[in-house]
């Protein structure tokens, strides 16, 4: 199957598991796999970097893969589906949330990756977490400016892109016109019709009713379903937005004002939804409203008052809802 959709097409089918073709392993290492769906992308660079040894059994992958999933990436909740050899490698497949998850193993049992970052499944007691990877330093070398450009890339179906929206929100609302801020999309979608759909809505109200983009972004987060937006046609009529213009734009213009997106989203080399961009360089940030309203400040020639508002320091949760949590501030829906 195709490994990414990189423009719409509403005769997508859904999968109940997603899976990554092994060709991937032919890409530069700018382009690790990701896992396309609800958790946490893991790549499997481990068997480029370390020889495969005749493996260990399934039984210590289901344990080993599970707890890791379960104790590392999410609160809990995953269950095991199934494991079978693919290629080489211990493919497990995890039940969460509603889908079945695709999660690749080196077969000794030893090693996944977590983005870009080789990951120890076997660390010492002593050791803090079990996620040992040698990590490479952060940089954070944003250019400033009087008026900082944010951009955070997202799809508006990845649980890690509406967990970012939830936090920057209120930092858009905070800083009001003393930043150039937008939601934008990245040149992929993972999350079928439904997402392409949404996209497309959201990109119309963005640009042809852009005072009510925020609260509507707002509305439809606060769903009761953590899979699920709030029905966007309740939200429209609360909020006074013109359906009728909506949906003229979806069949009209909405691709031309997608490919803007598209285009930007490639000139950053944007990887991952969520990707947040600020004065066109990716930057990292946790996700809550505090620490983004930190690292946007951060990018100011001289921070206005506004960057002294006190706002909320938890991550907020994954998904939809705005239900309390710590989600992972570091997974995204990627490539």
């Amino acid at each position: 199957m195709d490994e990414k959709k990189e423009h719409h097409s509403h005769g997508h089918q859904n999968k109940d598991i997603v899976e990554i073709p092994l060709s991937s392993l032919k890409k530069s290492f700018k382009n690790p796999w990701f896992i396309v769906s609800i958790i946490l992308a893991l790549v499997v660079i481990g068997m480029i970097s370390y020889p495969l040894f005749s493996g260990v059994g399934k039984s210590t992958i289901e344990t080993n893969g599970l707890d890791f999933f379960n104790n590392e990436l999410t609160q809990g909740g995953a269950t095991l589906n199934s494991v079978v050899v693919e290629s080489g490698l211990y493919r497990m497949n995890i039940n969460y949330n509603g889908q079945v998850l695709p999660v690749y193993f080196t077969k000794d049992g030893k090693f996944v990756a977590q983005g870009n970052e080789l990951v120890s499944l076997t660390a010492s007691a002593d050791t803090p977490s079990t996620n040992t990877a040698q990590k490479k330093p952060a940089t954070q070398d944003v250019p400033k400016s009087d008026k900082p450009k944010v951009e955070l890339f997202v799809m508006s179906y990845c649980p890690f892109g509406t967990q970012a929206e939830k936090g920057i929100l209120p930092v858009f609302s905070a800083l009001g016109n003393k930043i150039d801020g937008n939601i934008r999309f990245v040149h992929y979608t993972m999350h079928g019709e439904k997402e392409d759909t949404e996209n497309f809505r959201q990109i119309c109200i963005r640009e042809e009713q852009g005072t009510k983009f925020n609260a509507y972004l707002q509305c439809t987060l606060n769903s009761t379903s953590t899979s699920a937006p709030a029905d966007p046609a309740a939200c429209m009529t609360k909020l006074g937005i013109d359906s009728a213009k909506v949906a003229s734009c979806i069949t009209g213009k909405a691709a031309d004002y997608y490919a803007v997106d598209s285009q930007l989203s490639k000139q950053y080399g944007v990887q991952g939804s969520p990707t947040l961009v600020i004065n066109g360089v990716e930057v990292s940030s946790a996700r809550s409203p505090a620490a983004l309203l930190a690292t946007i400040c951060s990018a100011f020639n001289n921070a206005p008052a506004e960057c002294s508002q006190q706002l909320s320091s938890s991550n907020p949760s994954a998904g939809f809802g705005f239900n309390a949590g710590t989600d992972s501030a570091a997974a995204n829906c990627g490539v």
